[in-house]
């Protein structure tokens, strides 16, 4: 599937269309080795605020990956993530909505990741890369009745983990997980690969911590959506500078075909992400986790007000997403995959 030109292309001036070719400390695509790109537009972080850093967007001659460039080094990575970058409940009236709102959401995440396990019939551990706080585990082992184990990076989540939603959680990259080969029913990575420098390992690693008929689960936002098209930079989904890799439909497939997996399923909606993606890429300053990273000054009645503002722009925002999924464009691709016979 070849996604159409990007429509502001023609508006930029002839800087941004010229190409590169590294000697200028760039690297070449790293899904293909091409040194020549394209520059769609520059871009910084809208969200969270981290750095009035300018980074370029850029589409790879060769195979049209489109990529952060420059990407940061693993060192300066972390500099972008706050330390409460991901959910931990509160005791406030706006965090127990906010918490109902998610434990609603994640419903549409479970269901594809029970449906998933119960095509498969394989028994064992479900394994959550980037668990964050727990929520999601604990919903699935109260549909599922399976072991659990999360795994995040940041001790706080994986601490919180274990604290508010009694899920077990390690706290390292997947490749130093403790276990055994071939002991997981199911390994689920939900907005982890476009975070990474080089996410082929993980799918690695993943084949051989899987079960014969294990499943894959992979949701990450989809620069072929029509978002993207329209919003350009402004679209939430290619997360300046978190975001390294912004996968399409077919570079997402061609990854988990080179790791050895066969896709089984594609859905473009998440009812989680798609709507609050939207209402995040138009009004980036009502987004609740944004406000709560960077700390904004507001009195319980203000961040009420602000939380029922976001809300009513994601009801909004829900037909629209919901066609444009319809029309395979949705704003995240959620794939579930198996290890190729």
């Amino acid at each position: 599937m070849a996604a159409p030109d990007h429509p502001r292309r023609a508006q930029r001036t002839s800087d941004l269309e010229a190409t590169a070719n590294g000697a200028d400390g760039t690297e070449a695509c790293p899904a293909c080795g091409e040194p020549e790109f394209r520059i769609l537009f520059r871009a910084t972080d809208r969200l969270y605020r981290t750095t009035t850093r300018e980074f370029r967007i850029v589409e790879c001659k060769g195979c049209r990956l489109i990529r952060l460039d420059p990407r940061p080094t693993v060192k300066e990575l972390p500099n972008y993530y706050p330390k409460n970058y991901w959910f931990a409940p509160a005791e406030d009236a706006a965090s127990r909505m906010e918490e109902r709102w998610r434990r609603f959401a994640l419903r549409d995440h479970v269901n594809f990741v029970e449906r998933a396990l119960r095509d498969s019939g394989e028994k064992g551990l479900v394994l959550d890369v980037g668990c964050g706080g727990g929520l999601f585990l604990n919903l699935v082992r109260e549909v599922t009745g399976l072991p659990v184990l999360g795994l995040d990076f940041s001790l706080d989540a994986a601490r919180v983990a274990t604290t508010s939603n009694s899920v077990p959680a390690f706290c390292g990259t997947l490749g130093q997980v403790p276990l055994p080969a071939q002991s997981c029913a199911a390994v689920t990575m939900f907005h982890i690969l476009e975070h990474l420098h080089d996410p082929e390992p993980y799918i690695q690693q993943a084949r051989q911590l899987l079960k014969p008929d294990g499943r894959l689960i992979v949701q990450v936002p989809n620069a072929g959506c029509w978002q993207f098209l329209l919003l350009g930079e402004k679209w939430n989904g290619i997360d300046v500078p978190r975001h390294l890799i912004d996968f399409r439909q077919d570079d997402l497939v061609n990854l988990l075909d080179h790791g050895g997996f066969e896709v089984l399923r594609v859905k473009h909606f998440s009812l989680r992400d798609n709507p609050a993606g939207l209402a995040s890429s138009l009004a980036p300053s009502l987004d609740p986790m944004a406000r709560r990273v960077r700390r904004v000054e507001e009195t319980p009645r203000q961040r009420m007000l602000r939380d029922l503002l976001y809300f009513g722009l994601v009801c909004l925002a829900f037909p629209l997403t919901m066609v444009e999924a319809a029309c395979r464009a949705g704003s995240t691709l959620m794939v579930e995959a198996r290890i190729r016979k």
